[in-house]
């Protein structure tokens, strides 16, 4: 026989059972009124914090209570990391620390009445940063989704590294709804459906007032009181006060401790495993038989501590769950501190020992204390492996960065450090140079941790805007390798910095030396597709022809190309992408960065890597003539660049992209107010920037009516690119720029400018580059030879992607033949291409001509 419990109860009917998980509703609207306080308090049952809005009195006092922020979202559908979602069909699970979400999506089409899909998500040991980073990153996203995100949690709980899920309502333009306490009213209610309908006033008051309406704490005190048998009468009330007492803070502590030192201790194995506790590992954490963890099991139920299992299931399939996370919560907090890192060590051993992952382990080692324990290290990094695969690197980055401080055996701290590096990679690069110089300095006999280690060096260096110091580590890194593949390997690396490298000392000798080698080299491995790809972008940057970009590019992706290479960088498989954006093959290049972005975002890259393909994908949207596509991408990616810091080059991509498509869009002044509030300005970064950042700065100039200091600053840029051989006006338009600065004062020069670049953007071959150069052409030529280039310049625009350019082009056509058929198909294209101040210019030009006529 059982031992029976310190307080004898009657069997409870299942009826009278909360449910093991408090229910979060999720609807894409409003939920109705409930049509009885107790339909209120049923939904409410399982935690504040988990109450939709809708469950709420209008008229209840309003109380310090738990948030419940609606959420819509924007962009495409996301994926939640595997753990993070349940069955439709199941309410979200209570955490220790009581925060969950739910979500409901309708479709478009299906029936009125039919239900929604759910999914809900929540931590097992309350909302981690990366939880709640991910939430935070994925609800802004999901606008035109049929979907409702709803979180929940309490304010006071909400941890310090969680700002921005503390913002989350207010960036999707909603208000938190503080959900009010139950009402008297609803209180009276749900005694009365318990423990009968003779419940005297009085007693249903005292109820409400010991709970303060509190729907958990009201759903456990009406329990206690049909258990106990209490009658319902005034007289009773004062009983009222100790009940309520003795199931939350101290007053559970010591009903816990009554129930005899082995349940203590099963207890407090439980709270320490989190849900979903299985018994045996629970037993053996606390210390316990299997007998003895079988009869702490039904006193804890019995003592409504732990929940009892659902009817169709047994505690082997679904494992052990507190009543209410805030039960878990009190029981963790009362294990004394010593024995509470005691029992995350034996919790580690024993989930390991049971199958179930490092990951799972990782958790409770991260609760204990350094003990130079090579098993520690060890799992932590195969935890560590486990979450970058997985897409959470800031996860990875915690785990390791324990493993150092366990610490790890001299032979093994190189290899920590480096993996710690890479986990942080273009995330944090201060740090990660810090981790890799520490890895480098480590005394190792491991050729290929040492390669390792210099390239991703090398890596972090250059993103952080020293190109020049990557290239010089690769260079003393190649004099010492003695391997040809190594060698092949290190150059490629150097190869693609100093293409990068707006400094570079002798970029025509490096072109030659690359040319000479890509040609010679059949694309067998990676590192040969590399040096290709490194030649395709030169030749596209040299303004050879298209063609030969276009066929080493090919070359490069005649196999699949990632982007998110867990031994590369993305750089080439970038380049490779733009090549085919210069070369008028926007499709293409639109294919190479969405397969890229959805690699980045299945590792968990959100750092530099994400921002770099949102900028550089707004770009292109930019030059096929979609502006309003464009900045929507490119402020994306400047959200994400601040992350990273500012001057740095993911920094200077996303504002230069960003600043160039106000531009095109005619919105000169908010250009010029982001320019100042971001510094943008000398010095210039020492990374190669495309858009090419003091062309943009100097257009940014000519916008602005000032052409002295703009072709003071286009001169520049002559100075900086001609000697490398950067020739490209598809590239960098400079040459068409100072055309249209000195035009005033230098007509002829002008014309010798534009002339160039015309000749120029024919050898490379690119209609949007062609049609450009003749639109500005015509725009510093004689009178007499406007109407001939600027119809030329038509002609081929319209065979070209560049939708904003074909728009001016139209304009200028329009505006010197003095047609309006002209103007309005400009006008139409403009207002496509979301080039409002064009559309403007071509309506009022409509205007004047119409009153002309008239």
């Amino acid at each position: 026989m059982r031992p029976a419990a310190s307080s004898p109860s009657p069997a409870r009917p299942a009826s009278a059972r909360p449910p093991s998980s408090p229910k979060c509703a999720a609807a894409p609207s409003p939920a109705p009124a409930p049509s009885s306080p107790h339909a209120a308090a049923n939904r409410n049952r399982g935690s504040p914090s988990t109450s939709p809005a809708s469950s709420s009195s209008p008229s209840s006092p309003a109380a310090p209570r738990p948030s419940c922020a609606p959420r819509s979202a924007a962009g495409t559908p996301s994926s939640a990391p595997p753990s993070a979602c349940a069955p439709p069909n199941r309410a979200p699970r209570p955490t220790r620390r009581g925060c969950a979400t739910g979500s409901t999506g309708c479709s478009p089409t299906s029936p009125s009445n039919a239900p929604p899909s759910s999914s809900s998500s929540t931590t097992p040991t309350g909302p981690t940063p990366e939880s709640l980073g991910w939430l935070a990153a994925f609800a802004p996203r999901a606008e035109h989704l049929p979907l409702l995100l709803v979180t929940a949690y309490r304010p006071d709980e909400l941890p310090a590294h969680a700002e921005a899920f503390r913002t989350l309502p207010g960036r999707a333009g909603r208000r938190p709804l503080s959900l009010a306490p139950l009402t008297e009213a609803a209180v009276a209610t749900l005694v009365r459906e318990t423990v009968g309908t003779h419940a005297e006033d009085a007693f249903c008051h005292e109820a409400w007032a010991v709970t303060t309406g509190n729907p958990f704490e009201a759903v456990e005190l009406t329990a206690k009181v049909r258990a106990h048998g209490i009658t319902p009468v005034e007289s009773s009330a004062p009983l009222l006060h100790d009940l309520a007492a003795a199931q939350r803070g101290s007053g559970l502590v010591t009903r816990l401790q009554s129930l005899g030192p082995s349940t203590v201790r099963f207890a407090w194995a439980c709270a320490v495993l989190g849900t979903a506790i299985p018994r045996q590992i629970a037993a053996r954490v606390a210390g316990v038989g299997a007998e003895e963890a079988a009869d702490a099991t039904w006193r804890l139920r019995d003592a409504r501590i732990l929940s009892a299992p659902p009817a169709d299931a047994e505690d082997e399939a679904t494992g052990l769950e507190f009543v209410h996370p805030l039960i878990a919560t009190a029981i963790y907090r009362a294990i004394p501190d010593a024995l509470r890192v005691a029992l995350h060590g034996k919790a580690a051993v024993a989930v390991v020992d049971a199958g179930l992952g490092s990951s799972a382990a990782a958790r409770h080692l991260l609760e204990t204390h350094p003990e130079n324990d090579p098993w520690v290290v060890r799992t932590l990094r195969e935890a560590a492996a486990e979450n970058l695969r997985a897409g959470a690197p800031e996860a990875a980055r915690r785990q390791l960065a324990r493993a150092l401080q366990e610490p790890p055996d001299f032979g093994e701290r190189a290899a920590v450090l480096y993996e710690l590096g890479c986990a942080s990679l273009l995330t944090e690069p201060a740090t990660t140079v810090n981790h890799l110089r520490a890895a480098l300095a480590e005394p190792f006999d491991d050729p290929a941790l040492r390669q390792g280690i210099v390239i991703r060096l090398a890596q972090v260096l250059a993103h952080s805007d020293h190109l020049r110091a990557a290239s010089e580590l690769l260079a003393a890194e190649i004099a010492r390798a003695h391997d040809p593949r190594v060698r092949l390997r290190l150059q490629s690396e150097q190869f693609m910095w100093d293409a990068f490298d707006a400094a570079e000392p002798d970029s025509p000798a490096r072109s030659r030396r690359l040319a000479k080698l890509a040609d010679r080299l059949a694309g067998r491995d990676l590192t040969e597709r590399y040096v290709i790809g490194l030649r395709a972008w030169d030749a596209c940057l040299r303004g050879e022809p298209r063609e030969v970009s276009l066929h080493h590019a090919g070359r490069v992706l005649e196999q699949p190309f990632s982007w998110a290479h867990e031994d590369r960088g993305f750089e080439v498989p970038v380049l490779a992408a733009m090549v085919h954006m210069y070369a008028d093959l926007p499709g293409r290049a639109e294919e190479l960065f969405e397969a890229g972005t959805a690699e980045f975002e299945r590792m968990g890259w959100h750092g530099a890597h994400l921002s770099f393909a949102y900028s550089l994908r707004a770009y292109l949207r930019h030059r096929r003539g979609r502006l309003t596509e464009a900045e929507e991408l490119a402020r994306a990616g400047l959200r994400l660049a601040e992350r990273v810091g500012r001057r740095t080059p993911v920094h200077w991509y996303a504002i230069t992209i960003l600043i160039t498509t106000l531009l095109g869009r005619g919105r000169t002044e908010e250009a010029w107010q982001l320019a100042r509030e971001h510094e943008y300005g000398e010095p210039f970064p020492a990374a190669v920037v495309f858009p090419d950042s003091q062309t943009v700065y100097a257009e940014l100039l000519l916008a602005a009516g000032d052409r002295k200091a703009a072709a003071v600053e286009l001169e520049a840029v002559d100075r900086r690119l001609s000697p490398r051989g950067i020739q490209n006006p598809a590239w960098c338009p400079w040459r068409l720029l100072l055309a249209r600065a000195v035009a005033p004062e230098d007509p002829a020069r002008a014309r010798t400018l534009a002339d160039e670049a015309l000749q120029r953007a024919r050898a490379y071959g690119a209609p949007s580059a062609i049609g450009q150069a003749l639109r500005v052409s015509a725009e510093v030529a004689p009178p007499e030879r406007r109407a001939a280039l600027l119809t030329e310049a038509v002609t081929h625009l319209e065979d070209s992607p560049a939708a904003h350019e074909l728009a001016r082009a139209l304009a200028a056509l329009g505006t010197e033949l003095r047609d309006p058929d002209l103007l309005t198909r400009a006008r139409l294209t403009a207002r496509t291409c979301g080039a409002d101040a064009l559309e403007a210019d071509t309506a009022q030009a409509l205007t004047a001509f119409a009153r002309g006529a008239s």
